[in-house]
């Protein structure tokens, strides 16, 4: 494979949506392929330890047996009306946990209490996991794997996590939203570079209106207020999106990694990572956070919170009937109606005034996305 370039024309796929590499810890997906190795993913952007763990089975494997009747038969989700519902409620609770998290953080008393939440959102992440590969549920089996590998993922993960909510605290949801569409061009950047890995010519002309409808809006978003109530987009907010977003593409390209060295889903993957991240945070908490205190917090701010862990929970529960029913790929769709559900939902709740310019600055980097979402789909179906 050449290096001399980003695309090549018949280069198989290699690139995926962002939205498809995590489980929602703040409203984003999971895969659930397992990819075979290959000698050309076999530079990686850590050395990884080798562990000569057997192959685990994931919950393709139960449904076989399910089928010669050694295990109970998994309703998976797979007819179109169970399907459909559980594609709504998926939507409906990512576009609520975004703003659920956006009330949360818009209280001063919890604005500095960024690495307690996230360590919330972790462990209920890590509780209902756990209930989820129970034998009477059996939804996915588990992998356990040592610590020691598990480190720098995890470590990735918490920064992405505190990053995220970080970026959702300090801009719009609009811009947000917009910004994380960058997740797509820069991890196709990170896979060039360090796994030598292309993607089709069609779909490389997208990232460049892509990257170039989220600097419109950066631009013209904080132009375009009239209403002192509503939030500004400042070089603060512009500068923890794109950390979020370099750091959420690192993380994006080492789970797919970690995936074909050790063989797991994205759910065993996480399965691992979310109860490490979440004691890895919680000893830092007494020296990042100011705490609130509780008889002074308002108790409705407490609801949100207790909300937004069941949102969590309830994404992370959709996302897996989705992949099981429909496959990854009408997960990414879903992702898209997503972020244009929430984007035009923060300008209407935000009450900020939709300008020409910020406008044809959502609907070229929305666009691009789809575009290349359609571009990579069809590859797909000629190089599976």
């Amino acid at each position: 494979m050449a290096r001399g370039s980003l695309s090549q024309p018949d280069s198989p796929i290699t690139i995926r949506h962002p939205e498809r590499h995590s489980i929602v810890l703040d409203g984003s997906d999971a895969p659930n392929n397992r990819e075979s190795r290959s000698e050309s993913s076999s530079a990686t952007l850590l050395e990884m330890d080798t562990v000569d763990e057997p192959r685990k089975l994931d919950y393709q494997d139960i449904e076989k047996q399910a089928e010669d009747g050694s295990r109970p038969k998994l309703n998976l989700g797979n007819t179109r009306a169970r399907l459909t519902s559980w594609m709504t409620l998926n939507t409906i609770a990512t576009v609520a946990i975004v703003f659920t998290n956006k009330a949360i953080f818009d209280d001063p008393t919890f604005r500095h209490s960024q690495v307690a939440f996230a360590t919330f959102h972790l462990f209920i992440t890590a509780i209902t996991l756990y209930l989820l590969s129970r034998p009477y549920i059996a939804l996915f089996v588990p992998n356990p794997m040592r610590l020691r590998p598990m480190l720098p993922l995890a470590t990735t993960m918490c920064l992405n996590v505190i990053f995220q909510n970080l970026s959702l605290t300090y801009s719009s949801i609009t811009f947000y939203q917009i910004a994380r569409i960058l997740f797509t061009p820069m991890v196709a950047l990170i896979n060039f570079l360090f796994y030598q890995k292309s993607i089709p010519r069609n779909a490389a002309y997208t990232l460049l209106p892509m990257c170039l409808g989220v600097f419109i809006i950066s631009y013209y978003e904080p132009k375009s207020t009239a209403h002192p109530e509503a939030e500004q987009t400042t070089l603060l907010s512009v500068f923890l999106a794109l950390t979020s977003v370099f750091i959420g593409s690192i993380y994006t390209v080492w789970i797919a990694s970690y995936q074909r060295k050790y063989e797991m889903n994205g759910f065993q993957l996480l399965y691992n990572q979310a109860p490490i991240g979440g004691v890895m945070l919680m000893v830092l908490i007494p020296w990042t956070d100011k705490l609130p205190v509780v008889q002074e917090a308002p108790v409705n701010k407490w609801l949100m919170i207790l909300l937004s862990g069941g949102l969590a929970a309830l994404i992370n529960l959709s996302q897996f009937f989705i992949i099981a029913g429909a496959g990854a790929v009408s997960s990414t769709v879903v992702g898209h109606v997503k972020t244009c559900a929430i984007v035009a939902l923060g300008w209407i709740i935000s009450r900020r005034p939709v300008t020409d310019r910020s406008a044809f600055g959502v609907i070229l980097a929305i666009t691009s996305v789809i575009i290349y979402t359609i571009i990579m789909m069809k590859q797909t179906k000629t190089n599976p």
